[in-house]
């Protein structure tokens, strides 16, 4: 005869990181408005980076059905296409978009990364949820919705990245896309504070990718779409939870098979402040350049010297460049580069077209502008990087988070060009407003590109009022940017 003992089953409590981020996305009401109007620019920067991206055939050759012609009746839209598909497709699509080009919002601390990859999911599930609603004669949700997500996202991304550092055990940040996704996934899908651990704990159980692709000799375009396929995947865990998977406790702390012992080094995660809204009231916007964001400041410096230098590139004996220490381990590269991957995360690629060209756009990056300007090459060759402590001190200070690098020029006569330093981007929150301004403009540029004259106007409006905007029904918003042609 069994003892009683024997068909009891011992119920494991998750690990109080899971727990934390449930608590936080079900529980946690966001007061700060400052955090809810960042938030409008950032859907608006977001999705026209996705726009932007839609002109390169290596990035739509990823998106739509995975059957062509499939339609999904009441199913989610990818913006600035005509595809309807199951929430989990249209999660890859919209995460890949507007990830395609880098040049959507970035954080940066003891980890790096894109908070706004995270639209991947939102988008996908609000409307998916919102055209069920409708369906079922009940009310769709509101583009509140979609902001309150997207900081919730922002911040479980942004403050783990705080002190804990993948990049430095070689495993690559789109992690944190999947957590955090994989929660307010769950969250606008319906989930429960049981479903909801169970699909957190699923998220990193899933473990992490090795950021080979994204440096030499291995760079390439996986990059682009990594954020796509962590939404989609949040999606699909978090519909497995809901339905009842089981989920896996102790996935981070469990000794020789948890997380923490496998891909950490046997360390705990390190995390030093409540959840709120403090990383989106301090996201990083990129406005000026689709470059990697430790090379913004470099870029800005860049462009001031270009007239002194444009007549003068063959005098140039050296080039010296001021940085910190997270730039030099991730966009220093020498040698040859082999894709627009490659050029994108070349710190010195990324300063030698702005002082050559007075410009950088995606197309700069490109095998046919590289092979006709061999001109870069000889640029780069004449670079000298050097780690500046106070410049990597300050990028980790809290009350500064600068990101800055310093380019001087010396000529073949021993003259030289001032010392440009720029140590905060147009994007940074200490130029908030002055960004706010440039951010428009790269919205407006984006969507006129892309979509008929009309259709843009209405575009411009839903942005222009804050409360109005809130009010927005999610699967309203989402109808506006459908393409009115057949181009996809």
């Amino acid at each position: 005869m069994q003892s009683q003992n024997s068909n009891m089953q011992t119920v494991q409590q998750y690990d109080s990181v899971i727990r934390d981020i449930a608590d936080y996305v079900l529980d946690e009401t966001i007061e700060s408005e400052a955090a809810f109007d960042i938030a409008r620019y950032c859907i608006m920067d977001t999705l026209g980076c996705g726009f932007l991206a839609l002109k390169f055939p290596e990035c739509t050759k990823h998106i739509g059905p995975i059957v062509p012609g499939t339609i999904v009746p009441g199913g989610a839209r990818v913006p600035g296409t005509n595809f309807i598909q199951d929430p989990v497709k249209s999660a890859w699509d919209i995460g890949c978009i507007i990830r395609w080009l880098d040049f959507n919002d970035t954080w940066l601390a003891q980890e790096w990364g894109h908070p706004s990859d995270n639209l991947g999911a939102i988008l996908a599930c609000t409307d998916y949820v919102s055209q069920l609603n409708i369906s079922k004669g009940e009310a769709p949700l509101k583009m509140r919705a979609v902001l309150e997500a997207m900081i919730k996202a922002h911040e479980i991304q942004g403050v783990i990245a705080l002190q804990n550092s993948f990049n430095q055990v070689g495993l690559d940040h789109v992690l944190l896309v999947r957590v955090a996704s994989t929660a307010v996934a769950a969250k606008i899908l319906g989930a429960n504070k049981e479903q909801m651990c169970a699909a957190i704990s699923q998220a990193w159980v899933d473990g992490c990718s090795l950021r080979t692709y994204r440096h030499a000799p291995n760079a390439g375009s996986r990059k682009s779409w990594a954020a796509g396929d962590a939404t989609s995947r949040a999606v699909h865990l978090a519909l497995m939870s809901i339905k009842g998977e089981m989920g896996i406790p102790t996935v981070l702390s469990t000794p020789q098979w948890g997380y923490y012992d496998i891909l950490f080094k046997g360390n705990s995660f390190v995390i030093e402040q409540p959840y709120s809204s403090y990383v989106m009231e301090n996201i990083l916007f990129k406005l000026s350049f689709p470059a990697e964001f430790h090379a913004q400041t470099a870029c800005e410096a860049a462009i001031k010297l270009h007239l002194s230098v444009k007549n003068k590139l063959d005098a140039i004996d050296r080039i010296d460049i001021d940085t910190h220490i997270s730039a030099i381990r991730i966009i220093v590269k020498d040698g040859d580069l082999h894709n627009p991957a490659d050029r994108d995360h070349c710190l010195q690629y990324m300063v030698a077209v702005p002082l050559i060209f007075g410009d950088l756009k995606a197309e700069h990056y490109s095998d046919a502008f590289h092979n006709e300007n061999p001109i870069i090459d000889t640029i780069r060759e004449k670079m000298h990087i050097t780690e500046n402590e106070r410049y990597s001190k300050e990028y980790l200070d809290s009350d500064k988070r600068s990101i800055a690098n310093a380019i001087k020029i010396t000529f073949k006569d021993g003259t030289s060009t001032e010392r440009i330093e720029v140590e905060y981007p147009i994007g940074h929150k200490r130029r908030r407003e002055e960004g706010k301004k440039v951010l428009l403009q790269k919205f407006n540029k984006s969507i006129h590109a892309h979509f008929e004259t009309t259709q843009c106007d209405t575009i411009e409006a839903l942005f222009e009022n804050q409360k109005q905007f809130e009010e927005l029904n999610v699967n309203d918003f989402v109808n506006h940017f459908t393409l009115k042609n057949n181009a996809f």
